[in-house]
């Protein structure tokens, strides 16, 4: 943690205790957009401690996210008042617990891979900086990633987004722009991540798992109240793995370790502290191939899959990251519930690389490489202070927010360039010396934001219309310590959104919504200067589905979203390059559904339609092309089905799922498209007692598939093949 950070933090004290008026205010301003993400609560049976994926009871103080299954009823994320979907004006995905369980996602793209409006792999499917998503057309690595409703800063170099799932209740995806609540945001829409909390029942489950490239990972999950009737509980979740990576030479080992404690005195209040380490220690998983032999053939040749293009001698990716934090809520009277809610998070990274730099003798398989190391390190401290009333006029149904948020990010990254000698792609010969060239930047960031937001959702009967409007204050300065250079800007901006559903005794629920988001970026061009302040608009309108009786959802969607001043990443020499394009438009059509209609069948299907252009551009010349990595058309569907009876097949499941993505164009001029390809999930499941023994298998039929491309030389990355994964598990 920097001086400068301890220094502004220990000096904000004041005003954020003077805005809540309660001792446990934070000992700092610093602080983003954040909401109070409660406990989600899981139906089990009679006299259980928790469901078969050991969720437990994890109901607290206030309101809590309800989900059964593989739906979810309920999401604090969309509005911060944890107001149910089927009132929200808003299309949100959300892959609860159970469906991370059943499908045995190990990652946040495996985990988002049924999800209509995301695209996960499109930096491919061997990726250890588990970078590359797309939401709704738009590459949301960089910026939409969150915690428990606090937004985790990413930057070309480095992000948040290999945070395990096993540590996750669920993952929501709210689609759009969300800047009103949240500040910073693209438009295409955010990731997420919410952490398993306390539960007031005692929950206990151990794994041991092993599978495809070596694998090997034990996990456990404990939680529960310190003793009966106790307003103290607790929860401790960890994982520890060893294995390698679908491409040679590459390791992909593991520590995660994720504690929380509650305090709830009363029905209407409640603290919870809590907190993340993650320990990764990997080589470079991406590797940087060329459309000739992968997309297309090279003489009748193609690349294996699993070609390492780097040297096994200099070649690591190393990452701690980790976050701290608290939820607090009080519900002073039957109107007024105060909310705090506050989080460091920080992440440390060290890596070294050699990649592909395109073909010098195509013909011959000869790629010239480069090579390259960097350092980077980014620290953020968030806090959010809301207040939220709930009263009527006349025969209008009020539930008022206003809230004051506020945050920091320090980030400091360091790349050295490298020489390196050819490689010949189809016959390899390693061990070559790798020297240094220059360093390529050396730069430092300081970022700071306060926002002020009002919200008001009006229920006439059944018509539910919401209104919300931010203000936002940022501040970027940028040192680029190589040359001296120094650049800063403050910003300004107002966005709204503006929503209206209204509820059939049916179960359907039309809506339309209008909002907007504004997002100044954290990196800097390749000159060391700082880039416009990129804002987005979306127009939605779509139905919701929820049959009466049925533990069942539907959402269909239109939408179209303008983005400007788009910051894209180009691959230039081996680096990340940003680059901001005129105005990118996406305008689309997504369906999805989730159901879990009786104890025994679980359904998820999405299809998304995608129609993006790069309508401006006026340096890049692309005006009217269709920017890479966007698919047309995406098609998943996902069903479960375990036998409940007296026979001995009594606890066998079987699952199956098929996931297409089609076609999209590999470079910017459209000048030649990667195929689209179709994939199978496969799971078995035997569950007896206390015990479960499962099977997955992703990519079951090992096919062969590039994900997506950005160029034609060397920007071309394979999709995941053929994972399977054995686990036993023991839950009392």
């Amino acid at each position: 943690m920097s001086a400068q950070f301890r220094r502004l933090a220990s000096s904000s004290a004041l005003p954020v205790a003077l805005f809540l008026g309660l001792g446990l205010a934070p000992k700092t301003a610093f602080a983003q957009q954040a909401i109070e993400l409660d406990t989600v609560t899981i139906d089990a049976a009679a006299g259980e401690a928790g469901t078969a994926n050991g969720q437990g009871d994890g109901t607290g103080a206030g309101e809590a996210n309800e989900q059964q299954g593989f739906v979810a009823r309920r999401s604090a994320g969309a509005t911060k008042t944890n107001t149910p979907l089927i009132e929200t004006p808003q299309a949100v995905s959300v892959v609860t617990s159970d469906q991370i369980e059943e499908q045995d996602a190990r990652t946040l793209r495996a985990a988002t891979r049924y999800t209509a409006g995301v695209t996960p792999e499109i930096t491919g499917g061997s990726d250890t900086r588990c970078g590359g998503f797309n939401i709704r057309g738009f590459d949301s690595t960089a910026n939409s990633t969150f915690i428990d409703g606090l937004r985790l800063p990413s930057t070309s170099v480095i992000n948040f987004l290999c945070l395990d799932p096993y540590g996750a209740e669920r993952v929501e995806i709210l689609k759009g722009p969300s800047s009103v609540l949240y500040g910073q945001n693209g438009p295409g829409g955010l990731i997420n991540y919410v952490q398993k909390k306390p539960t007031d029942a005692p929950l206990r489950e151990v794994e041991v798992s092993g599978g495809s490239f070596g694998m090997i990972e034990g996990r456990f999950d404990l939680a529960g109240p310190f003793r009966k009737d106790s307003p103290w509980s607790f929860r401790l979740t960890g994982t520890a793995r060893t294995g390698e990576n679908q491409v040679d030479h590459v390791d992909d080992d593991r520590l995660f370790i994720a504690p929380a404690l509650r305090w709830e005195p009363d029905a209407d209040t409640s603290l919870t502290v809590l907190g993340n380490y993650q320990r990764d220690r990997a080589g470079w998983g991406l590797q940087f191939m060329p459309a000739s032999g992968t997309v297309y053939d090279n003489n009748g040749r193609r690349i294996p899959r699993s070609r390492f293009l780097g040297e096994p001698d200099f070649d690591y990716y190393d990452t701690d990251m980790g976050s701290a934090g608290w939820e607090f809520s009080t519900r002073l009277t039957d109107v007024f519930t105060l909310r705090q809610n506050a989080r460091y998070a920080g992440v440390r990274h060290d890596e070294a690389s050699v990649y592909g730099g395109g073909y010098l003798d195509e013909a011959a398989g000869i790629l010239g490489r480069s090579g390259g190391t960097g350092i980077a390190d980014l620290d953020t401290f968030s806090v959010d202070n809301q207040v939220q009333a709930e009263f009527a006029t006349g025969i209008l149904q009020h539930t008022l927010l206003g809230g004051v948020d506020y945050r920091y990010t320090g980030y400091t990254d360091r790349i050295d360039i490298y020489s390196a000698s050819p490689l010949n792609v189809f016959d390899p010969v390693y061990g070559n010396p790798v020297d240094f060239l220059y360093s390529y930047t050396d730069r430092r960031v300081d970022q700071n934001q306060t926002g002020f937001y009002l919200q008001d959702q009006i229920k006439i009967d059944k018509l539910s219309i919401l209104l919300s409007g931010r203000e936002d204050f940022a501040s970027t300065e940028a040192r680029e310590r190589l040359t001296g250079g120094e650049a800063s800007k403050d910003y300004d901006a107002f966005t709204g959104r503006v929503g209206l559903i209204y509820n059939f005794d049916s179960g359907f629920a039309p809506y339309l919504t209008y909002s907007e988001s504004f997002l100044p970026p954290l990196d800097t061009s390749a000159t060391g200067e700082l880039f416009a302040p990129e804002t987005g608009r979306l127009y939605e309108g779509g139905i919701k589905y929820q049959p009466p009786g049925w533990n069942a959802s539907v959402t269909a969607s239109v939408f179209e979203i303008v983005r400007n001043n788009a910051i894209r990443y180009d691959a230039v020499g081996g680096t990340f390059q940003p680059r901001q394009t005129g105005q990118i438009t996406s305008r689309g059509f997504e369906l999805e559904g989730a159901a879990s209609l009786t104890d025994s069948l679980d359904l998820r299907l999405a299809y998304t339609y995608l129609d993006a252009e790069i309508t401006r551009d006026p340096d890049g010349g692309f005006e009217g092309t269709v920017p890479t990595t966007i698919p047309r058309n995406s098609v998943s569907a996902w069903a479960n089905y375990t036998i409940h009876n007296e026979t001995i097949f009594d606890g066998l499941g079987a699952g199956l799922g098929l996931r297409y993505v089609g076609e999209s164009y590999g470079d910017d001029a459209n000048s030649f498209k990667v195929p689209g390809a179709t994939v199978v999930d496969a799971a078995l499941s035997y569950k007896k007692d206390n015990w479960e023994l499962s099977v997955n298998a992703s990519n079951l039929f090992d096919k062969d598939y590039v994900a997506s491309c950005g160029n034609k030389d060397f920007y071309c990355f394979y999709g995941e093949g053929r994972r399977i994964t054995g686990k036993a598990a023991i839950r009392w």
